[in-house]
């Protein structure tokens, strides 16, 4: 499981021109699957998410969580975590979990997380617009298997 973390002051997503969701100061995720994923991949994922400390305290150091500061989390599918560029110049998504059975994992990551903090989400599977306002920019990439 892999998961792109970035620190926003918003993030909206969009389908056929329509706004499915969006928060204002917290997450904005990036969640990609590939085949030996399972819940422990989720349950770790959710733990390290919410406590990582990428917020700034009083003294202007990152030492608060999205749960400290009261943020939201907007997670958004991306099986394209997984594209390999080893060969070639078109990615590969042969890593990437198929979609029956990674909609369930995402589901399951997105109710694991909503337990703890409002989490909001695009629309699995399909093309979405996704506008993210970075703050810091503050971006980190977890990997369960790393």
């Amino acid at each position: 499981m892999r998961v792109v973390v970035q620190k926003v002051n918003s993030a909206s997503v969009s389908v056929n021109q329509e706004l499915v969701n969006k928060i204002e100061n917290g997450l904005c995720l990036l969640v990609g699957f590939t085949q030996d994923d399972d819940i422990k991949d989720i349950e770790y994922m959710v733990k390290k998410v919410v406590n990582l400390r990428i917020f700034e305290d009083e003294n202007n150091v990152m030492n608060k969580s999205v749960l400290d500061v009261g943020g939201k989390i907007l997670s958004i599918s991306q099986f394209t975590l997984y594209g390999d560029t080893k060969k070639g110049n078109r990615p590969s998504y042969i890593k990437a979990l198929n979609g029956a059975n990674a909609v369930k994992l995402y589901d399951k990551f997105n109710e694991l997380l909503n337990e703890q903090i409002e989490t909001k989400t695009g629309i699995f599977g399909a093309d979405m617009i996704v506008n993210i306002v970075n703050n810091g920019p503050t971006t980190i990439i977890i990997d369960t298997k790393n």
